[in-house]
């Protein structure tokens, strides 16, 4: 049996898949959170719900509560392969609690996937790494990005390196199709890390 294909199946594929980090406070856009977290899960991966700590329970403009499984003090970047940032009126909010940006920062200065859909870039420019880069976000949100040195695109979906970024609801379906492909892409290089150690018995 070839090397690779032995170590995933003697790993099992729910140790190759990745753990993502979804930001949430009060006032998130339900279906930009529930929709990737549950597509998250369909692929296999770990979604992991990360609140400022103010609380337990966030609730939704539209009503649907979600629940954190930690604090943004608590949370480690270390520990996460990537982070999504929801849209609706939670960024603002999360921008009152200088964790959430330093924690972005840190992911995306180690490379990892740094997503974000609607208002959700607004953490990302609080964070420090728009600056050259092609992003988009909600339309009110372009001077915004613009200030803080990106380059605006009005595409429903724009990937530079390791950010991924769309626009809106509507928009869910290509920004989560960029996200899990760039998960996939980085699952497979795991495994194949992995493979490559068990065949030179690192």
């Amino acid at each position: 049996m070839f090397p690779y294909l032995q170590t995933i199946l003697s790993i099992g594929i729910g140790e190759a898949n990745m753990k993502v980090a979804i930001f949430t406070e009060d006032l998130y856009e339900d279906v930009e959170f529930w929709y990737p977290f549950y597509r998250l899960k369909e692929a296999g991966h770990q979604p992991v719900v990360i609140g400022s700590g103010r609380k337990e329970v966030f609730q939704g403009k539209h009503g649907v509560p979600n629940r954190a499984d930690l604090s943004i003090k608590e949370a480690r970047s270390s520990d996460f392969d990537a982070v999504i940032v929801p849209g609706g009126y939670a960024p603002d909010k999360m921008r009152m609690y200088p964790e959430f940006a330093q924690m972005v920062r840190l992911m995306y200065d180690e490379g990892k996937l740094v997503a974000s859909i609607c208002h959700g870039p607004w953490v990302l420019a609080s964070a420090g790494i728009l600056s050259g880069r092609k992003v988009t976000c909600w339309s009110s949100l372009k001077d915004d990005m613009m200030n803080a040195g990106a380059r605006f695109l009005d595409q429903e979906v724009v990937i530079d390196g390791n950010i991924i970024t769309s626009r809106m609801p509507d928009d869910l379906p290509a920004f989560m199709s960029e996200v899990l492909r760039h998960l996939s892409s980085g699952r497979d290089a795991q495994a194949a890390r992995m493979a490559a150690a068990s065949a030179t018995g690192r």
